[in-house]
């Protein structure tokens, strides 16, 4: 029978799927079948149920009644029943424990057992290589476990090409097997894979324990129907994906579940790709993939890319065709669902990217990437976790982003929060941002609490749809170009709870929108204000509301925040200096003092919006006519924009 554990799960995952109707995840509230579809509810993927079975974890052996086989060049000495070699392949034909040592210059060992029987290897100093062929071969059994002898250093390594019977062309690995493997034990293994892939099953790939240490010309570790990781240290070095699960004909197969371990991972193409779901519940990943964030901006030629918007016409004129081979750190097919793990990733794609939702509910991730940061074609969630996001095209991405909780900290060279819905086409070699979006209004941004520090050079909080902050504390520091703007948005804006800083250039700044319930003031400088001056806001009695300092020049500043009161007047001043915390420019207790005053300002509506002389400011009011803008109210008494009332420009 096969692992019981796998079965459970294969039928829990079928469940899941008829009652979402989405393969691969279940959408609490709504059901996701296009990025179009997503609305203002909290969209959650069911965990995947996996359980590993004694067998699976107990890398023990009994060795009174198990084979021995010692390797002896090209031939084998066996000490027991159910193996029997010919020339330099060693078979074997039944269920039971099978310990080999020695070394195995040119030979093979298959299990063609049967489709019932459990049989398992035990690496016990054993190196083995075959020149046209994977030194192990499980051609047929229930499952085979693998079994790495505690104390001992393992070797595997196959030839550059394999020689094939007429109408075959498996195995395709070092280590394959035709049916389920488990590979446990404390013991080491280094596998070089020189002709295809390094360990490979056509159908459950389970690793609990040991040292695995995989050169791969093309997959590292490859389970077609899934892989489950419990414990293990990996060294991966893949030429295309390190760890990948990839069977497309079942929506119940081609998943991962990735539960403790070390990984230290190099790819030219993905780290860690999921045909469908994708879970991280523990563990440490270092990944570098397709040359890293350094290799996002040129072509295969070596040339560097232009602008954006400029490749596409380069290559219309040069017939020069995008290239499509996928270099994302970590990626799945319907969904990704992280509770826990330390990651470190440096990619030339995407770091982290699904092509359906995205639930971040933990974890801990340094992320340098040559596009975004963190993408989903769909829902994008973030509950709780540390996210430092130190280089990227755009930060976070997807048809509705919702920010719940953690700590969110990042510098774009676009977008910094992007809510837009369509599929992201980039890839190895392509450019950033290389993404099929458009405006809708169901798409949206929430944050409903959290903390959020952006550094963008493009528009700060972008959303192609509606934008709400219902929490938490939100920073922005950028754009300084007046064809971006701080915060952008196409629907409505609505601020009903947090503390918002929000500073950037002014030709296309935009206020909150008059829905909102939580007060807030926006102020539009005459002249461009230089990087570090303070921006101070104090009530009646001198008690600071907040401070900021902007890391880059400004000329706009949104702050929202629940001490901000209708009615009450508070003094605005500019530069000085505070004796409170500094962090990603705002300052928390403390003091401030030697500012200059500008203007002392009434809240007399829920927005409020002026120029830094105190006279109030029209046509910014909840938004900005044109493209990238909302609804406009209209303020008597309220006088021409600071640049005079020039159109931005785009």
């Amino acid at each position: 029978m096969k692992n019981r554990a796998l079965r459970y799960l294969s039928l829990l995952l079928a469940a899941l799927m008829t009652i979402a109707g989405f393969t691969g995840c279940a959408a609490a509230v709504d059901t996701v079948s296009s990025p179009a579809a997503v609305t203002d509810s909290a969209t959650e993927i069911n965990p995947i149920a996996v359980e590993y079975s004694r067998e699976d974890l107990d890398g023990s052996w009994d060795a009174s009644t198990a084979t021995t086989i010692t390797l002896k060049g090209s031939s084998f000495a066996v000490d027991g029943t159910g193996a029997a070699a010919e020339d330099r392949i060693l078979t074997i034909s039944a269920a039971g424990t099978y310990v080999f040592n020695g070394t195995l210059t040119d030979g093979q060992i298959v299990v063609d057992a049967g489709k019932d029987d459990t049989v398992r290897l035990v690496l016990n100093g054993a190196n083995l290589s075959c020149s046209d062929s994977a030194p192990i071969y499980s051609k047929q059994a229930d499952k085979m476990i693998l079994t790495l002898a505690d104390g001992t250093k393992n070797t595997v390594e196959d030839g550059t090409a394999y020689t094939y019977a007429e109408g075959e062309d498996e195995p395709d690995a070092a280590i394959f097997s035709q049916d389920d493997l488990t590979i446990n034990g404390s013991g080491s293994l280094k596998v070089k894979g020189n002709f295809n892939n390094g360990i490979g099953t056509k159908d459950n790939l389970i690793i609990t324990g040991g040292t695995l240490d995989i050169t791969a010309a093309k997959d590292g570790l490859r389970g077609r129907d899934s892989i489950a990781i419990h414990d293990g240290t990996f060294n991966i070095e893949a030429g295309e994906d390190a760890i990948q699960s990839n069977n497309d004909e079942d929506g119940t197969k081609g998943w991962i579940s990735l539960d403790g371990g070390q990984f230290t991972i190099t790819a030219g193409n993905d780290g860690i790709q999921a045909e469908t779901l994708l879970q991280v519940t523990a563990g440490e990943f270092t990944l570098t993939t397709g040359g890293g964030s350094a290799n996002a901006s040129t072509r295969s030629n070596g040339e560097t890319r232009p602008g954006r918007g400029q490749w596409e016409t380069i290559a219309k004129e040069n017939n020069v065709a995008e290239d499509t081979v996928s270099a994302k750190g970590v990626k799945a097919g319907t969904g990704i669902l992280i509770t826990g793990g330390v990651f470190a990733i440096d990619s030339s794609d995407d770091a982290v990217h699904s092509n359906g939702n995205l639930v971040i509910k933990s974890g801990e991730f340094a992320i340098t990437s040559g596009d975004d940061g963190i993408h989903a074609d769909s829902a994008l969630t973030v509950d709780d976790g540390s996210i430092l996001i130190s280089k990227c095209y755009e930060g976070l991405e997807g048809a509705s982003i919702t920010v719940n909780g953690g700590t969110i900290r990042l510098t774009a060279r676009d977008d910094g929060l992007n809510a837009a819905g369509g599929n992201d086409g980039s890839s190895l070699g392509g450019r950033p941002g290389q993404n099929n979006f458009s405006a809708n209004e169901n798409y949206f941004i929430r944050i409903t609490g959290g903390y959020v520090a952006v550094d963008a050079s493009g528009d700060g909080i972008d959303s192609n749809g509606k934008l709400y902050f219902n929490g938490g504390t939100v920073l922005v520091n950028g754009p300084t170009s007046n064809g971006n703007g701080a915060m952008d948005y196409d629907g409505t804006c609505e601020v009903t709870g947090g503390t918002l800083a929000i500073a950037g250039s002014s030709g296309m700044a935009q206020a909150p929108g008059n829905t909102s319930t939580q007060n807030s003031l926006t102020v539009y400088y005459s002249s461009i204000q230089k990087a570090g001056t303070l921006v101070n806001l104090a009530d009646e009695s001198g008690k600071s509301i907040l401070t900021f300092s902007p890391a880059k020049d400004y000329q706009s500043i949104v702050i929202s925040t629940p001490d901000l009161k209708q009615g009450k007047t508070y003094t605005l001043s500019s530069g000085g200096s505070c004796s409170g915390n500094l962090s990603d420019g705002l300052y928390t207790r403390g003091a401030y003092s030697s500012g200059v005053k500008l203007t002392d300002v009434t809240i007399s509506g829920t927005v409020t919006a002026i120029s830094d002389d105190g006279s109030l400011v029209s046509g910014r009011m909840g938004g900005m006519p044109g493209p990238g803008g909302g609804g406009i109210e209209k303020r008597s008494g309220g006088r021409p924009m600071p640049n005079g009332g020039n159109p931005p420009t785009q």
